[in-house]
């Protein structure tokens, strides 16, 4: 009985909404019509509409929808990629959901691009060979290796550091106006990394020539938020060459977004911070992550790159 009461809850509910555009006369546009007024709304209520009646489905799969769906430079973006092969089959929406789940390499493979799948926007990822990261060249210091899963053909990993610094650069004019956008670092650490238990990294993101917020955040999301327990964390001193145990606490914290957290892929991502992108900004946002303070040695961390894409609203 319950089942059928959902049943016939969720029946009516669709049967309002095709009577609600009957009454507003909707239902009887032709579907060039009707698709032309879904198409200045967004992917997600055209999915929606789509569940309205077989009219509303109907236009919802139309390619002068889904084409205002896609940015306006889109051609370009992927003209050097392999998606661009295939693309001339696809229909607009079968175009549109591509490049939402399957991110591109750009700009020589030091980038990627996609589109986020409920607004359309723009979203990058700077690959870690485009970032600067201090002594990134030094093969005691760092090393460049593949890791299954990665978007990218080398990530970077943290041999043996004490000054951690990480900087990266994007030209607001290749992101979605009118948008509030999110950087995070993504990576992951290794078995035996040591260093980042307990110890706060500052992070930053904002425009070039302007004071950033910088805010501190944590990277060992595993180990950082084991409440009392004691852990060992072996470090191998390149002054003495002398091998140590260093006994480090750790104590609970509440996350608040100051700790990493696990995405669909597997890997982490901290967030660095937000800005708002207006209409016809050139402009360039910076980024940063730093930990040059504490003396401590570091090792471990493997960087992907940083992800610059849209926030949602909660």
């Amino acid at each position: 009985m319950e089942r059928q009461r959902h049943r016939k809850s969720v029946d009516g509910d669709h049967d309002d909404e095709a009577t609600a555009a009957a009454n507003t006369g909707m239902i009887e546009l032709p579907e060039v019509c009707l698709a032309t007024v879904i198409s200045f709304t967004s992917p997600r209520d055209a999915c929606r509409l789509s569940c309205v009646n077989s009219l509303f489905k109907l236009a919802t799969e139309s390619d002068a929808v889904w084409d205002r769906f896609l940015p306006a430079d889109y051609r370009s973006l992927i003209s050097n990629s392999n998606f661009c092969s295939s693309s001339s089959s696809m229909s607009k929406k079968e175009l549109y959901l591509g490049l939402c789940h399957n991110p591109i390499l750009i700009d020589e493979g030091k980038m990627s691009f996609q589109l986020d799948k409920l607004s359309g926007k723009k979203c990058y990822m700077i690959s870690a060979r485009k970032l600067a990261i201090v002594w990134g060249n030094t093969p005691a210091y760092w090393r460049w290796i593949s890791v299954r899963g990665s978007r990218f053909p080398e990530v970077a990993e943290l041999i043996h550091v004490w000054w951690l610094e990480i900087r990266g650069e994007i030209n607001t004019s290749i992101l979605s106006p009118r948008t509030t956008y999110g950087a995070y670092l993504v990576f992951k650490m290794v078995v035996v990394a040591y260093g980042f238990v307990n110890q706060a990294v500052e992070v930053s993101f904002g425009l070039v020539g302007s004071e950033s917020h910088k805010r501190a955040v944590y990277l060992d999301m595993d180990r950082g938020q084991r409440p009392r327990q004691i852990q060992f964390a072996r470090r191998n001193r390149i002054d003495n060459r002398s091998r140590s145990l260093e006994w480090q606490g750790s104590v609970p914290r509440e996350n608040g977004g100051h700790y990493p957290k696990k995405r669909g892929d597997g890997w982490l991502e901290i967030e660095l911070g937000e800005i708002f992108i207006g209409v016809g900004e050139k402009n360039v946002l910076e980024m940063s992550v730093m930990e040059v303070t504490s003396g401590n040695w570091k090792a471990g961390l493997i960087v992907q790159g940083i992800e610059i894409r849209p926030k949602h609203s909660k």
